[in-house]
């Protein structure tokens, strides 16, 4: 129960300095939530796999959203910004860990996805200055479409490479 704790509590310090941050030194401190991470809770033996699979997933998704024009960042790249991968590579420390209750039954991971997804999305947006070109509101209904799905998926993710 501590370890799930420590874990949501190291993840919202990453959180922050990611969304807070942006691709700034505060980086630094959502790299060392990781390292944190990886040495006290787990290790890159047990979750370096499925930290990759969620970075090229997420990366994935957020860049074809992005390239969709559901998000306006500030830097012209094709990508999304270096400390929205790192927030993914937090995600993952939190599948096995203090999300692990919501991966079965799986309605509940999706249930969880819409709310918290769209929520992230739209307080990160908030703090980050991130636009939502499309509206606000559509924006969110679709991301909380998404993560209903994403979740889920990201949750089976965990569970196959753990074996």
């Amino acid at each position: 129960m501590l370890e799930r704790l420590i874990n949501a509590a190291l993840f919202q310090v990453g959180w922050l300095a990611c969304v807070l941050g942006g691709n700034s030194l505060w980086l630094l401190l959502a790299l060392a939530v990781l390292v944190i991470h990886l040495g006290w809770i787990s290790s890159w033996a047990a979750e370096g796999r499925l930290i990759l699979c969620v970075v090229i997933v997420g990366t994935a998704v957020d860049s074809v959203l992005r390239a969709a024009g559901v998000f306006d960042f500030q830097d012209p790249a094709p990508l999304i910004p270096l400390w929205l991968m790192l927030l993914w590579a937090l995600l993952a420390t939190t599948l096995r860990h203090c999300l692990q209750w919501s991966a079965r039954p799986w309605w509940l991971a999706g249930v969880l996805g819409a709310v918290g997804g769209a929520a992230s999305y739209y307080a990160g947006g908030r703090l980050a200055g991130v636009q939502f070109p499309y509206g606000e509101l559509p924006t969110l209904i679709g991301i909380g479409l998404l993560w209903a799905l994403l979740l889920p998926l990201l949750h089976t993710m965990a569970r196959r490479l753990s074996h």
